[in-house]
This record gives C-alpha cells, structure tokens and sequence, in this order.
C-alpha cells in the first residue's frame, strides 16, 4: 500500500491511496474459508461448499468490504503520524471509472487543513472587567425581603397599603377561575390598587389583567394561564377577597441570624448586612466573568486573523449531514459555524500553548465543588467528605457529566489564564447599572 499527499495550497491537499492485491487478499481469503464452513447452501455438506461458488456468492462483498477497512485504518494513521491538523473529514473524490474487478485500486480523498496562526493573549486596547457591587439600596432590599420571609401573616378586616390579600379570579370567558395571593407592593396599576384598598372579605372588584404588576411574568400564575397566553392577555376579572393579612416583619434578632446562617455566626444587624453584601457580589461574579469571557472571545474571533479551506467545509458541510443539503442550504450552514469553527481554532490554540490541562483528581474537586454548592441550596451546609466522595464518583461515571464538566473547568482555566495575560480595566458598578449597561 502506498499512500501520498498532492498539496493544492495552504489549507487543502489531496491525499492518494494506493491498495495493491497483496495489501487485501489474505484477509479476504481467510474470511471466505470461515464462510465455507458455516455456509447452508442446498445441494452440499456443511463445510463442503466448493470455494469456486463460495466466492462467487460472496466474494465482492467481502472483498469491498475489506478494502474499505484497510482504506480507513491506513488513512487514519498516515493523517496522524504525518501529523495533519485536518478539518471535518477526508471526502473521497469521485471516480466515474472505478472498477472493483481490478487487483489494484486507486483512491483520492480531498482535505481541509487547518490554519497556521498567531493568538495575542496582551491586547492592545484594555477589555473591561466588571466589579458588580451590592449598594446600599440593594442590601437594604435584601433585608426587607429576609424580614417577610421570616416575619408572620396578621390577619386584617379591610386591605390596605402593601398587605397581602388571597382571593380568586374569575372570568368565563377565559375560563379562568383561579385562586390566589396578591402583594400589594407588587401590584403595579394605580387603578387596580384604588379598588382593592379598603375591600373587606366577601366583596368584589373587577381587576384589569394588563399592566395589573409591575413584573409580568406574574400574570400567568396569578391568572393560572401559560406564559405564552399571559403575555397578550388584556382582560378584566372578577376578584373575590377571601382573605386580608398583614406580613408583620421579623425581628433582626439573633434567632433569626442563626436561622438564616448558623448560631453565633453573625451577631449583629451590621454583621448581618454585611454578610448579604458579600454573598450578594460573590453571585455576581459568576455574571461578572461570563460577560468578560464573552468579551474576550469576542475580541480574539475579531482580531486573530487567519483563512479557512471554505470551499472543502462547504462541501463537507453539504455532503456528511443524515441528508444531503443542496448547494445553497451546504453555504448558509457554513456561514452560521463560521465563527464558531473559527473560536475553536483559537481556544485550541491558545489551550495548547499555554498546556491548560485536566487531570482526573483536579475534575474530581471541581465536581466537589459543585455538588457542594448544590446542597448548600437545600440547606446542606456542611456534607462529610465521604458523602461529596461517594456523590462525585457516580457523577463522574456518566462519561456525559465528565465532558459537561470537563468544560465548565477547561472555561474556568482559560478564564484564569485570561484574567492574568489580557489587558483589563476594571469597572465598578452597581448591578442595576450593569444590567441596563451590559443588556440595554
């Protein structure tokens, strides 16, 4: 066998593949034999078969067969022992010619071959970096909250200024009937909260559904439709109070520190602010490098030229699919994965260079981590080392967690790698401010 490589250009090649006889035939006559002797042919003893019909029957079957083999194998391994950065897969070149009665076959497969560039990890022009704060405002919100979580409903006989009032929703023609808790601190028309202060149980007012909240995605529960529907529903309910409370806020004593985060841990209501400050902006770090990875892979897909072979992934783009695209469908396809085939040329790059590598012990605590912060949630502050052990390993035996780990900590080397060679300037900011700044 004799396999060689024809360079067009830079990024595509032909590589050709020579199979002679000798390169297939003990392969196919040792499978042959072994069909000889299981063969059921009426007429003949099983194992007596004559070879002559054996072959006849089954041998350009098997010799195809084999031969396709042998091609994938060697192609295979010439690509990585040449070392051949390819992309997509070799596609064969058709041959209109080829004829499989002949002892020596001839192949061609066309390549795409990956790029040869340079990533410039110090950037010219600093990328910012946002420091997300908990301000004053935020904090005190916060408090606010924890205080009615904890506090207690004091029943009431008429609704007034930002009590909690349960009743149930009716409108036949939507057939919505409905029962419910409104906040009055939630509720956003000044009309709807006119007719509900001052109602006592029993009575009825008639409620408008748009613009009733001052966050939206309230509706669907308050009304028992689907998001979908909430979101163009303008309609007028009937609201029948059943129920009038008053949410009395719990007092910021030690009880209710060592409730919310272990005895004696915080002792204070400063103590207690300050915590929430400092859990607050720890979550916001999480979107805080999310946005600075976005940025920077923004900035290197932008500023890290290079060609790719776009004619041959077109092509194999149109050719590889579970059906096969016409020409026009093969290059809008290309162009959405452009940029993305793009990106994992340069993370590559940059992973190979900087050896950013995951080692099995390391993902283990990567994934302790993570178990970990998942049972904090359901207030599982402090697991025994055996148990996130145990819990780590048989996530780490589903091979589809390994490799959605794998890349959550692969974005968090590269995030660290990044925070330490690109040129950042830091922004602080409120998180009210970086959402309108960051989202519009």
């Amino acid at each position: 066998m004799n396999i060689s490589k024809e360079q067009i250009d830079e990024l595509n090649a032909v590589v050709k593949v020579a199979i002679t006889k000798e390169d297939y035939q003990d392969r196919v006559d040792g499978i042959l034999k072994d069909y000889r002797k299981s063969a059921n042919i009426p007429g003949f003893r099983k194992g007596h078969v004559p070879m002559g019909l054996i072959k006849k029957q089954y041998g350009k079957a098997v010799l195809v067969d084999e031969v396709n083999k042998l091609l994938q194998d060697n192609l295979n391994k010439y690509l990585t022992e040449e070392k051949l950065d390819v992309l997509g897969n070799p596609l064969p070149k058709q041959q209109d010619n080829f004829d499989w009665d002949k002892d020596e076959f001839d192949f061609e497969f066309e390549i795409g071959l990956a790029p040869d560039f340079q990533v410039e990890l110090e950037t010219k022009n600093p990328i910012t970096q946002y420091k997300i704060v908990a301000d004053k405002k935020m904090v005190d919100e916060q408090v606010e909250r924890i205080q009615k979580q904890y506090g207690k409903l004091v029943s009431k006989e008429e609704v007034a200024k930002d009590f909690e009032v349960t009743g149930t929703f009716k409108n036949e023609e939507e057939e919505i009937d409905k029962k419910t808790t409104l906040e009055l601190d939630k509720i956003k028309s000044k009309k709807a909260l006119d007719a509900l202060i001052g109602s006592k149980v029993g009575d009825t007012v008639k409620l408008k559904s748009k613009g009733l909240f001052k966050e939206d995605y309230l509706t669907s529960s308050a009304f028992g439709v689907s998001q979908d529907k909430a979101e163009g529903l303008d309609i007028e309910a009937e609201f029948t109070v059943e129920e009038i409370n008053e949410r009395e806020l719990a007092a910021l004593d030690q009880e209710l520190f060592d409730k919310l985060f272990g005895k004696d841990e915080v002792t204070t209501e400063k103590e207690l602010k300050e915590k929430i400050k400092e859990d607050s902006e720890k979550q916001f770090e999480q979107q805080s490098d999310q946005k600075l990875l976005n940025d920077i892979t923004e900035h290197f897909i932008e500023n890290t030229k290079f060609e790719l072979p776009a004619g041959f992934l077109t092509k194999w783009i149109q050719m590889t699919g579970e059906e096969q695209l016409s020409e026009e469908q093969a290059n809008e396809e290309y162009e959405k994965s452009e940029k993305g085939l793009r990106y994992q040329l340069i993370e590559g790059k940059i992973i190979k260079e900087n050896d950013l590598q995951i080692q099995l012990e390391e993902l283990k605590e990567f994934a302790k981590g993570f178990i970990k912060s998942q049972m904090a949630q359901f207030g599982q502050l402090n697991p025994q080392e055996e148990e996130l052990e145990n819990i780590a390993n048989r996530v780490l035996s589903n091979q589809d967690e390994v490799k959605r780990l794998s890349e959550q900590l692969m974005s968090q080397k590269l995030l660290d790698l990044y925070k330490e060679k690109v040129n950042l300037k830091e922004k602080e900011i409120t998180y009210d401010d970086f959402v309108k700044e960051v989202y519009g």
